[in-house]
């Protein structure tokens, strides 16, 4: 079996919700319900379940970019959630996130070259002209140029910008990518080319992906393993192909049933 590269253990994280005529009355909502994972290193792991389930929410929380209640996050014989903010803030290079809207997570202020290079700064990882040169070499190996390192976010397309927040969160050479919904924003065709992208670098790159998505179409051109996510739990785990094909839980099955074409779902390798 692949060595395990993240483990989370019994995860819980809960919410305070206002209710009532003037919102003074307080329920809690249990995002993350005793949630456990594993990621085998480089494979992925995709979170699949409906709008509202708990994946997003288990994506932040993963990373340490939301606190936890309760639950242990394991990478690299460290449990992240006890660790100092100095010590998780040198951790992060080896954690990282692509975000789902391209746009709204890049500083439409900053030029591009700017944004894939400011992790390097961050964590002072070389001189100034070797983050240059990272920043260059990463532009060009998700489909840009040298020459876009002067533009701004608002001149690409979505596709486009979607690749910049792949080469910021890479150009680092993390151990661990979330990716969080990243082509649920982007026509069809485009989703195709940044998922084939992904697949690449992965593979360049030894990179472990955790893949959070809604749509089953997706996961199964991209993941090895899969995780169903359902009011906050994890109601069922296994290898793509024994989900696909043969689900145990009827919330799975339901999920399976309602992508179009499924008939084809079994053509996972194709």
């Amino acid at each position: 079996m692949t060595d395990l590269i993240l483990t989370a253990s019994n995860l819980v994280k809960t919410f305070s919700q206002r209710s009532g005529k003037f919102g003074m009355a307080t329920s809690e909502i249990k995002a993350l319900d005793n949630v456990s994972i594993v990621l085998r290193a480089g494979t992925t792991l995709a979170i699949v379940g409906e709008s509202g389930s708990g994946k997003s929410t288990l994506a932040r929380c993963l990373l340490q970019l939301q606190p936890l209640d309760s639950g242990e996050v394991i990478f690299q014989g460290e449990n992240l959630a006890k660790l100092s903010a100095g010590s998780l803030r040198s951790m992060r290079k080896h954690l990282q996130m692509i975000f789902q809207d391209p746009f709204a997570s890049l500083n439409p202020r900053m030029r591009i070259g700017e944004i894939v290079g400011e992790g390097l700064l961050i964590h002072d990882m070389g001189s100034r002209t070797e983050q240059q040169s990272k920043v260059v070499q990463m532009l060009k190996r998700v489909g840009l140029s040298e020459a876009d390192m002067q533009k701004y976010p608002h001149e690409f397309s979505g596709g486009q910008r979607q690749r910049i927040g792949i080469a910021r969160a890479l150009v680092l050479q993390p151990k661990v990518v979330v990716c969080d919904e990243p082509v649920s924003a982007l026509d069809v065709s485009i989703q195709a080319q940044i998922l084939l992208l992904l697949k690449e670098l992965q593979a360049e790159m030894a990179l472990s992906y955790i893949f959070i998505s809604h749509d089953l179409r997706v996961v199964r051109h991209i993941a090895d393993d899969v995780a169903v996510m359902h009011q906050g739990k994890v109601v069922e785990q296994g290898s793509v192909i024994d989900i696909y094909q043969s689900p145990t839980q009827d919330y799975t099955r339901n999920l399976l049933q309602a992508i179009p074409g499924r008939k084809h779902a079994t053509e996972l390798h194709a």
